[in-house]
C-alpha cells in the first residue's frame, strides 16, 4: 500500500480525480485542491500519508467516514463522497474558498466576527448534540464556504461515553488544558471555540496561562458589548467546570447577547436624539411591513423584546432573534396546545407548531378553514389539509417536508429554505438563522 502511494503527488491522478495542489497536511493525511474528471468539479480530497498507513490509522479513516456521514447540519461540511482507491480509503469534501485561517490574514470587520461566530457556534452545538466532541477546533478547520463558515475535520472527534478515554490530541494553542492533559469533554471544545471567537474579534490569540485580561482586551472593549466579553470569559476559564457545559447553552448564551453585542459608533448628537431617530426608523419599518405583509404571514402580535410584529407560527423574532418557542399572547384558535401555547382547531389529533402530545376530539365533527392551502404527503393520511407555516401533521404528526414560500416574495432562508421577508428581516423566524442581506 505505501508503493502505490509514492506516486500519489500534485499533478499525479488517483482513480478519477487529478490532484492539482496541496492545500494541508496533518499528523495522517494530506488535502489536495483535486478535479473530479468525471464530473468535471473541484474538490478537497483528503488521502493519507504513506508512511503513516497501518491498520490503526486506517481504523481512524474508517471511522472519520462513518462520523462525517452522520453529521447533516448547514454549518457542517458535508461529506461528498468515500471511494477504496487502488486500497487507500479517500474522502472527497466540496472544495471551500478558504479557511477562516486565511481569512484572519486580512482585516476581519466585527460585523463579519459576529456571523462567523454564529455559525461556528451552531456547528459545534449539532455535534454537541450528537454527543460528539471535535477535539480540533482551530481556524484551519473552519471552511469559508459561498460566505459561509463551515466546520470540517473530525478526524479525532470523540463520541461522548460515559468516560471518554485519554485522548491528548488537539492543536496546541487552541486546546483545552485538560485536553493537553488526555481528558477531552465538551467543555474542551467550548474554551478552544471562545480562543477562535475571541481572536476573530481582538486580532489575538490568548497564551497559556490564559490570565485574565488576555493580549487584546483594549480592543476587544472598543469593539463589542460587555456581556459579549463576558461569554468569551467564562468560555475560556481555565477550570473546565466554570466554562459553558457545552456549545448548546454557549449558542443560547450568545444569541441572547447577539443583537447588543457589537457597539455602535455614537455620533455627536445626543443619545435621546439616536434613540428617538432609531425607534422612529423601526416603526416606519414595522408599518411598512404590516402593510405589505401583515395580512398574508398574520402578523398580528409583538415581540416582547423588540415590540416587532410577529406571528404564532414563529419560533423566533425575525427582528430581534428573541426565542418564541412557547407563543406567549393570545389566540385566533378555539383551544391552545398546552405545550406551545399555540392555537389548535378543536378536530386537530396533534400541535402542528411543536409535535405536541395528542389530544382527544370530541366527535367526528371536521371543521373547514380557508387557511388550508397545502396537502400532507402521507398517504395514509385522512385529512391532508395543511395551514402555511405548520410543521408537522394536525392529523397524523408526520413532520411536514415542504419548503413554505412566502406568497408573492422569492427570498429563502439558507439554511431551512422557507420563504423570508429579506428585505426587513434580519433573522428567519422559522429556524432562527441570521439572514444575509
Amino acid at each position: 500500500m505505501a508503493n502505490q502511494m509514492r506516486n500519489v503527488r500534485t499533478g499525479s491522478r488517483l482513480g478519477k480525480y487529478r490532484l492539482e495542489r496541496k492545500l494541508g497536511e496533518g499528523a495522517f493525511a494530506v488535502v489536495y485542491q483535486a478535479f473530479d474528471t468525471l464530473e468535471g468539479i473541484r474538490v478537497a480530497l483528503k488521502v493519507p500519508i504513506a508512511k503513516t498507513l497501518d491498520a490503526a490509522t486506517e481504523a481512524e479513516f474508517r471511522k472519520e467516514i462513518r462520523l462525517a456521514a452522520r453529521m447533516q447540519h448547514p454549518q457542517v461540511l458535508p461529506l461528498k463522497s468515500a471511494d477504496l482507491i487502488d486500497g487507500l480509503l479517500v474522502l472527497a469534501y466540496p472544495l471551500g474558498d478558504k479557511t477562516l485561517a486565511d481569512r484572519l490574514q486580512s482585516r476581519l470587520s466585527p460585523t463579519t466576527a459576529l456571523e462567523y461566530a454564529d455559525h461556528a457556534l451552531e456547528a459545534v452545538a449539532y455535534a454537541h448534540e450528537q454527543r460528539v466532541i471535535h477535539c480540533d477546533i482551530k481556524p484551519e478547520n473552519l471552511i469559508l464556504v459561498d460566505g459561509e463558515l463551515m466546520l470540517a475535520d473530525f478526524g479525532i472527534a470523540k463520541i461522548a461515553l460515559r468516560t471518554i478515554r485519554a485522548s491528548g490530541s488537539g492543536t496546541i494553542g487552541y486546546c483545552a488544558p485538560e485536553q493537553a492533559m488526555g481528558k477531552p469533554s465538551f467543555r474542551s471544545d467550548v474554551f478552544s471555540l471562545g480562543l477562535v471567537i475571541y481572536r476573530m474579534f481582538s486580532g489575538r490569540l490568548p497564551e497559556w496561562p490564559f490570565d485574565w485580561p488576555p493580549v487584546g482586551m483594549d480592543r476587544l472593549k472598543s469593539r463589542v458589548h460587555p456581556d459579549l466579553i463576558a461569554l468569551l470569559r467564562k468560555s475560556i476559564e481555565v477550570d473546565p467546570r466554570k466554562r459553558f457545559a457545552s456549545a448548546i447553552p454557549l449558542l443560547a448564551a450568545f444569541r441572547r447577547v447577539k443583537p447588543r453585542a457589537l457597539k455602535k459608533k455614537v455620533s455627536q448628537r445626543s443619545t435621546s436624539t439616536l434613540g428617538g431617530a432609531k425607534s422612529h426608523w423601526k416603526s416606519v419599518q414595522w408599518r411598512q411591513f404590516q402593510r405589505l405583509y401583515g395580512k398574508l404571514l398574520e402578523t398580528k402580535f409583538n415581540c416582547n423584546r423588540c415590540g416587532g410584529p410577529v406571528s404564532e407560527a414563529m419560533v423566533c423574532c425575525p427582528w430581534c432573534s428573541q426565542s418564541r418557542t412557547r407563543h406567549p399572547d393570545g389566540t385566533s384558535f378555539p383551544v391552545c396546545c398546552p405545550r406551545c401555547n399555540r392555537g389548535l382547531k378543536s378536530d386537530w389529533r396533534y400541535c402542528p407548531w411543536c409535535f405536541g402530545p395528542g389530544f382527544e376530539v370530541d366527535g367526528k365533527r371536521q371543521y373547514g378553514d380557508t387557511r388550508y392551502v397545502a396537502r400532507c404527503t402521507n398517504r395514509k393520511c385522512v385529512q391532508k389539509r395543511l395551514m402555511p407555516f405548520m410543521r408537522y401533521c394536525p392529523w397524523c404528526r408526520k413532520k411536514v417536508t415542504r419548503k413554505w414560500k412566502i406568497e408573492g416574495l422569492k427570498d429563502k432562508c439558507t439554511a431551512c429554505q422557507w420563504g423570508i421577508a429579506r428585505d426587513f428581516w434580519s433573522f428567519c423566524p422559522w429556524c432562527t438563522k441570521t439572514v444575509r442581506k
